[in-house]
């Protein structure tokens, strides 16, 4: 999967891409639309918080960094316990840490908006509509030539991959 992002100047048109995206058999969770806070997005599906925010790179972060500091713990209670300890209780702190790691970077990332859309914040704040699309690979190139042939004014920003990878 892929997302592929447009800018929209008005949500009538905003209506009509996710009206067009919808009669191709695009799914509205697939659909994100971000704009001003002042916008009235009714009936549009409007982007979650792990969208907005950097919830999930801070969760993925706080995971890697709590776990080797878990593990540095360990590793550090271990030499000084003065005695051979299984590795039950290195795995337990490992674990422990990168829970807790993980748990403090989502919270952490739930308060930052999402660094990815960083460059869109300025034409969202002017009125702008930035509607985000989770397609297939194939389907890439059909959306953007349908989307922009029907709506001149719409501007194509780009695609991206999506997370998990393996989509």
């Amino acid at each position: 999967m892929r997302r592929i992002y447009f800018l929209v100047p008005t949500i009538e048109i905003t209506h009509k891409i996710v009206e067009e995206l919808q009669a191709k058999g695009i799914e509205d969770r697939h659909i994100h639309i971000l704009a001003a806070r002042d916008t009235s997005l009714e009936g549009l599906p409007e982007a979650g918080v792990t969208i907005k925010t950097d919830f999930l790179p801070a969760v993925e972060r706080g995971l890697a960094l709590g776990g080797s500091t878990g593990l540095l713990a360990g590793l550090v209670g271990l030499r000084f316990a003065g005695f051979a300890i299984a590795g039950g209780p290195l795995l337990g702190i490992i674990m422990a840490g990168a829970t807790i790691g993980s748990l403090m970077g989502g919270l952490a990332g739930m308060n930052s908006g999402n660094s990815r859309l960083r460059q869109f914040e300025q034409a969202i704040e002017q009125g702008e509509i930035l509607v985000l699309v989770d397609i297939p690979r194939d389907q890439i190139e059909t959306i953007r030539k349908l989307v922009i042939k029907h709506y001149p004014e719409v501007e194509f920003e780009g695609v991206e991959p999506i997370l998990p990878p393996s989509y």
